[in-house]
């Protein structure tokens, strides 16, 4: 019996991305595409609108990027021809660092236009002539509105995240911007959750779009281990330094921006090198934490939502949920920092009594499946130190230890 040969893999220059730009993409270390990419590229590549929907992680960024730096052409001063749309200020860095290569191979420089930075350094890179601005809507709306960038050459809009647009408030500066560029343009719209809020984006803005499912009906996917560990509110920094030794790399969410100064501060006096990063610091103290990270100068950052979307950092190996997230879409992209490109990830919820049927929920609604042996809840125990035990437990499986004595401390 003849045993049938494998598929052949699908390389970039099999989805007709040029050859210029499959070497940056080598160069890079990028030579296989993920789905969503396989999915996309064909159609974005040919100047189709795409209506895109894939997991946080997915390599969304380059789905779409591909085919920008692909179609755009060089701008002249302050008229650019490629612009990607962003909910927040370090997904606009994240995005442009991650496409420089192929804008290298194209000869198209690409800016970051986002508020916290000098105006004036950003119209000098207008006046040079920035093809791609990834940009945050307030911020190009300012420029647009004093005349200082025209978008009446715009080739290519991509809005990334845009249901967290709409959620932030931009949706009528990002309907202004659209309604300030070329009709004829292509308009691609990517998120981890496209619904409701999108809708008229979509029926205003695209021509016939390409809807690109790689999600399906579940919103969580990759090799992600879901946990809701309930535990008492005083076992919290304990139960969360224990993980973050037992996995390593780790990013913590809190609901506020005084939670998560007040956790950094609580887990570095465990012991930890732990960090802050949040909306109410300055953007270099925000990139600052996000870089030490990056370098493993930290254990963990202790982050509002505001680093939920689009922030990559390799080799986070855990997310916890220190409070738990409002709805199924902050659950579904807070844990997106973990298991990202393929890896695998573990995301653990930490719930005090009175919100752990929320917690259920949430994850329920969220489309993902418990571990519930590792899950299981505390309360029904009296001991003070079941918590941290449980916990324990699954961090001794994880890493392959022994189960600690109950009640142990991290040192």
């Amino acid at each position: 019996m003849t045993t049938p040969a494998a598929p052949e893999r699908q390389g970039f220059a099999d989805l007709g991305v040029p050859d210029d730009l499959c070497q940056a993409l080598a160069g890079e270390g990028i030579t296989e595409p993920f789905e969503i990419q396989r999915a996309c590229l064909p159609a974005a590549l040919a100047g189709r609108d795409l209506c895109g929907r894939a997991p946080t992680g997915s390599g969304k960024t380059l789905a779409y990027g591909i085919a920008l730096l692909h179609r755009v052409s060089q701008a002249e001063p302050s008229h650019p021809t490629g612009i990607v749309l962003v909910p927040t200020r370090e997904l606009a860095k994240q995005i442009r660092y991650d496409l420089v290569s192929l804008g290298k191979a194209r000869q198209r420089y690409i800016l970051a236009v986002y508020g916290g930075t000098s105006y004036e350094a950003q119209l000098r890179s207008f006046r040079l002539g920035a093809s791609v601005l990834v940009a945050c809507p307030g911020r190009l709306a300012d420029f647009v509105r004093r005349g200082q960038v025209h978008l009446d050459a715009v080739e290519v809009c991509v809005i990334d995240e845009a249901d967290r647009m709409a959620e932030l408030g931009f949706i009528d500066d990002v309907r202004a911007l659209l309604d300030a560029m070329p009709a004829k343009r292509q308009t691609m719209l990517f998120s981890a959750t496209l619904d409701h809020d999108v809708d008229d984006l979509v029926q205003r803005y695209q021509r016939q779009p390409v809807t690109i499912d790689v999600v399906g009906p579940g919103h969580c996917a990759g090799a992600v281990s879901h946990r809701v560990m309930v535990v008492r509110p005083s076992d919290k920094v304990a139960t969360a330094a224990g993980l973050v030794r037992s996995y390593g790399r780790t990013m913590v969410f809190t609901g506020t921006r005084d939670g998560a100064d007040e956790v950094a501060s609580s887990l570095r006096g465990a012991g930890l090198r732990a960090a802050a990063l949040h909306g109410g610091m300055t953007q270099p103290a925000r990139e600052r934490s996000l870089e030490q990270l990056r370098r493993g100068q930290l254990e963990v950052l202790v982050a509002t939502d505001v680093a939920a979307r689009g922030i990559h950092v390799g080799g986070v190996e855990l997310v916890i949920h220190w409070d738990v997230a409002l709805d199924a879409k902050d659950y579904v992209h807070r844990s997106g920092r973990t298991a990202r490109a393929g890896e695998a990830g573990t995301v653990v919820t930490l719930a005090t009594d009175h919100v752990v049927g929320r917690a259920a929920r949430i994850t329920r609604s969220a489309g993902v499946v418990l571990d519930m042996d590792a899950s299981r809840p505390t309360r029904t125990s009296r001991r003070r130190d079941d918590a941290v035990t449980t916990v324990a437990g699954l961090a001794g499986r994880r890493s392959g230890r022994g189960r600690p004595s109950p009640g142990r401390r991290p040192s």
